[in-house]
């Protein structure tokens, strides 16, 4: 496992406990949310998840009102584009996507990121956004 995958990981289990603080499961409300809304996660993981939060729940609640919260997605825009002509490229007629999203941080500050992509990858980014969303809900 590389140091990023276990990066991941962390900031994924570490999310999973801050929901479970904030909406005061039982170690049992939280397995069963797990493995209804995940169904990738293996029994095992579920079943240590759920060891950790009987053993360290109330601990973890405690900490958690001293956690920073992370970035709120404030605006998310995106428009349908195809360019037609220009000075370097000779042939340009493919559709792409613009996507426009501001962020702010904790401490309020606002980040604005603009970034491009074809139709296709559009799609895919869809996909995922709209799979984070469903699991996001059901926790």
């Amino acid at each position: 496992m590389v140091a990023s995958d276990l990066t991941k990981v962390v900031n994924v289990v570490s999310f999973v406990f801050r929901i479970a603080a904030k909406n005061k499961f039982s170690s049992e409300e939280l397995s069963n949310r797990l493995g209804n809304a995940v169904g990738t996660l293996p029994k095992q993981a579920v079943q240590v998840i759920r060891h950790v939060w009987n053993e360290q729940g109330k601990s973890i609640t405690e900490e958690a009102k001293n956690v920073v919260a992370a970035g709120q997605l404030i605006d998310f825009q995106w428009k349908l584009g195809m360019a037609v002509s220009s000075d370097s490229c000779k042939s340009l007629k493919s559709p792409y996507v613009t996507i426009a999203v501001k962020v702010a941080d904790a401490s309020g500050h606002i980040t604005s990121k603009t970034f491009e992509m074809t139709v296709a990858q559009f799609q895919n980014f869809y996909s995922n956004f709209k799979e984070m969303a469903a699991v996001l809900e059901t926790v």
